[in-house]
């Protein structure tokens, strides 16, 4: 965890820089550089990636409301209406606070980290020595952590959040510490996330997370048997929250890619197409997460695999231009930028290519013994 949030911050600083040094987004940019072609390709990337984590929110909202005793078939639909109609017409923008402030129960995740009593040499060799198993598997969610660490979400809406404030090149110096910032923060959260259910189910024999409920008992040694409802509350405002900001975020980064009007201040008719995204995105997430059985957790690890498949191309092309002197000027990226950040492209992918190659290996094993 420790290189993978080098790795983030690296990424994330990149995209903050493209921000500031261009005032444009990152499909703006990848139109006029690349053309309509890559435009469109890059596109559908987007839409693959950030809908298979909006289905995860609307997953995740009704994992919480059944872990307070409602049915999921009652709280993502409410859910859905509700996040649609204050995007649309409610004031999002005050109620977002209330979301943020229900995900503060997760902070008590450092403290079940120190209180589950880890053996602390054994996450030190943990953190700083990669251990690397060649088992389809461990590939698998090798490729999984770093979809959703470095997920392609996150990279534009990094870049998007700054050219919103207006943050120009000249001024760039709080935007890049606000990056690394927030960063490791994120980052120091999982791991402790990690370290705590570390502590306390898998020294019990609960090697696997089947439910958000195994997911709470990690909170256990803080808030005791209170854990399971608070472990809701974060996961429901965690979930209101990104169950918003993503659909919301894919339809602006569309809009841009092709020069559409965009915005929710604009009207049905000069907006349609931005809407029509935006509303698109929330019924076929709550929709998909209203199937009968779906197995959440299968589903939510595979959506994390696809982003990490994902990744790799909107990496690439973040390193293009951030290296392209008449875009960039004085904030090009330095030689050890480009170590850092073509290091990370380069794991990334070796790491998507493997897990492709066994996985294919593993289908061709079974038809051919299957034949025999």
């Amino acid at each position: 965890m420790v290189v993978l949030t080098v790795s983030f911050a690296v990424v994330q600083e990149m995209c903050a820089r493209l921000g500031a040094a261009t005032g444009r987004g990152l499909l703006d940019l990848i139109r006029e550089r690349f053309g309509i072609g890559w435009t469109l390709f890059v596109v559908g990337v987007v839409i693959i990636a950030n809908g298979g984590v909006t289905l995860s929110e609307f997953v995740g909202i009704g994992a919480a409301s059944e872990l307070l005793g409602v049915s999921r078939y009652v709280s993502v639909p409410i859910g859905a209406v509700l996040l649609w109609y204050l995007v649309i017409y409610g004031s999002y923008a005050k109620v977002e606070k209330i979301f943020l402030l229900m995900t503060f129960v997760f902070f008590a995740y450092p403290i079940a980290a120190f209180m589950g009593r880890p053996d602390w040499s054994a996450v030190a060799h943990g953190a700083f020595v990669p251990t690397i198993e060649w088992d389809s598997a461990y590939i698998f969610l090798l490729v999984g952590v770093l979809g959703t660490t470095i997920t392609p979400y996150i990279q534009i809406f990094q870049q998007s959040s700054i050219v919103e404030r207006g943050a120009a090149r000249r001024h760039y110096g709080p935007e890049r510490i606000d990056a690394y910032f927030g960063s490791i923060f994120s980052n120091l959260m999982s791991i402790s996330m990690i370290i705590a259910t570390g502590a306390t189910l898998y020294v019990v024999g609960q090697h696997e997370v089947e439910s958000a409920a195994d997911a709470a008992k990690a909170l256990e040694p803080v808030v005791g048997a209170s854990a399971k409802t608070l472990f809701a509350i974060g996961l429901l405002g965690a979930s209101l929250l990104a169950g918003a900001v993503l659909p919301l975020a894919t339809a602006y980064a569309v809009s841009e890619a092709f020069g559409i009007p965009k915005g929710v201040n604009l009207d049905f008719r000069r907006g349609k197409t931005f809407f029509t995204i935006f509303t698109a995105l929330i019924l076929i997430g709550a929709g998909i997460a209203l199937i009968p059985n779906v197995p959440i957790f299968p589903l939510l690890v595979g959506i994390q695999v696809l982003n990490g498949v994902l990744l790799p191309i909107i990496l690439v092309f973040i390193l293009l231009l951030v290296n392209d002197q008449h875009l960039m000027g004085e904030l090009k990226n330095s030689r050890f930028y480009n170590i850092l950040g073509w290091g990370t492209f380069t794991m990334i992918t070796v790491a998507v290519v493997v897990m492709l190659g066994g996985q294919l290996l593993e289908l061709l094993g079974m038809n051919l013994f299957g034949g025999n």
